[in-house]
């Protein structure tokens, strides 16, 4: 399973509470500004910086049609890089106008006051956009950004392989983990863990119903050991225990792609986002991939996680922008204009990131590709619209989110070195978690 490097997830999840953090700072666009800004005399010239394939498409489409407003792109490498130079910009204090980002870092960047409040410019749209989408762009009522992108979750499978070893698409973990045990004996892995990407375990967390993070009252709980977490992380040991998952990293993500194209890897859990990687790499697969729903816990009803969305999710607009409103409105216009939102729902033109709107549907069938998925292009829509109607809308991420997502990639690296268990991370990330928040001045209850 695969959900960070070269971007990160995008929840449909709350992010909420800053305020009790007595951390939050003052936002109000009031910063020395975005270095490519213009004067009164001409058009408003706002930096843009983002990583995902079609932004530079957007940015000239936008400068076609708007004269007051224009973008000036400049291509990130991917999410860590954007979180690195964004923290140096925000020190120099000539940050960017605009960024690409995601929901688990707002509640970060807020309570650091590196975004503005754009509510009075883009309030109004709410009921343009999915619920879990537009609560991910806000704290505690106020709106940082624009959501980009929503995230429906699913199993893409080589049907091929399948087919020759007589295995259904895995309905049910239960079901996965057997699946693998079969591929296994025949030298191919049913997934990839790359030990610099744990969203596996907060994926499956957050599907079986953990919350890491909650709100209580004037303070925060943490619980890295509720019976959700036990749970997905009783099926990830299975699969690290009996070998059925690969250990590519993702410092090489061509190197990944080709594993996969090679038949040594036979499935992944991801959104439609991830296939863009797919179309652009494979070169001895295409047509024998199918679309399978996102496995169950055995006995429970569908329910899929808001972690993968990671691609695009959020345009953000910063506090050191001397034009916020013009901002926030060119954010909006590459969320809502069916032109953009077209070319960013491509995995093909964009990033294949279904659109963050209230009315999704219609692009599910744009956003997956005839070339990789062959016969089973339109069977893969019902798919996708299925598994929009099953998305966690309850996950909290908590205000050290960053600082907890480093942490717990340190221990899931030895956890797939088998140097600890996932039960021994989770007991680790418990009182790590709490003291860090302690050691922040932010109020914990136990």
């Amino acid at each position: 399973m695969d959900f960070t490097l070269p971007r990160r997830r995008f929840a449909r999840a709350a992010v909420a509470g800053l305020a009790l953090t007595g951390l939050l700072s003052a936002c109000g666009g009031s910063g020395s500004g975005d270095p490519g800004a213009s004067g009164d005399s001409g058009p408003v010239t706002l930096t843009f910086w983002g990583w995902a394939n079609g932004h530079g498409a957007v940015v000239k489409a936008f400068n076609a049609s708007h004269r007051d407003i224009k973008l000036k792109y400049a291509k990130v490498t991917d999410q860590l890089a954007m979180q690195k130079q964004l923290t140096n910009a925000v020190k120099a204090g000539n940050a960017p106008c605009l960024v690409q980002n995601t929901a688990e870092y707002v509640t970060t960047l807020v309570s650091q006051g590196v975004l503005a409040d754009i509510t009075p410019y883009v309030g109004s749209a709410k009921d343009r956009f999915n619920a879990g989408a537009w609560a991910g762009a806000g704290v505690q009522g106020k709106v940082y950004g624009v959501p980009t992108g929503s995230a429906p979750a699913f199993t893409i499978l080589r049907t091929d392989i399948f087919r020759k070893y007589g295995l259904k698409p895995p309905a049910t973990w239960d079901d996965f983990i057997a699946a693998g045990k079969v591929l296994k004996k025949h030298g191919i892995r049913i997934t990839n863990y790359a030990g610099e990407d744990p969203s596996t375990l907060e994926v499956l967390a957050m599907q079986a119903g953990a919350h890491w993070y909650a709100i209580d009252g004037n303070a925060w709980r943490v619980n890295f050991q509720d019976s959700g977490t036990l749970k997905a992380a009783k099926v990830i040991q299975q699969i690290i225990d009996n070998g059925l998952n690969s250990s590519l990293s993702f410092a090489d993500y061509a190197a990944v792609q080709r594993h996969y194209d090679n038949g040594r890897t036979a499935t992944r859990q991801i959104s439609t986002w991830q296939m863009a990687g797919m179309v652009q790499n494979f070169t001895k697969s295409n047509g024998r991939w199918a679309l399978s729903p996102w496995p169950a816990f055995t006995g429970e009803p569908a329910r899929t996680p808001a972690g993968t969305n990671q691609s695009g999710g959020l345009t953000l607009v910063t506090d050191q922008c001397e034009h916020p409103k013009q901002a926030a409105a060119a954010a909006l216009w590459m969320s809502t204009d069916r032109g953009p939102v077209s070319t960013m729902a491509s995995p093909e033109t964009g990033n294949g990131v279904m659109p963050a709107l209230a009315d999704a549907a219609s692009y599910a069938e744009k956003s997956l590709s005839p070339k990789l998925l062959g016969k089973n292009y339109r069977p893969g829509k019902k798919v996708v619209t299925d598994s929009l109607d099953t998305v966690t809308t309850d996950w909290t991420f908590g205000p050290n989110w960053t600082a907890m997502f480093t942490e717990l990639q340190t221990g899931w690296a030895k956890v797939l070195n088998k140097q600890q268990k996932v039960t021994d991370l989770l007991a680790h990330m418990q009182k790590w978690t709490v003291a860090d928040l302690k050691s922040r001045g932010i109020s914990v209850k136990n």
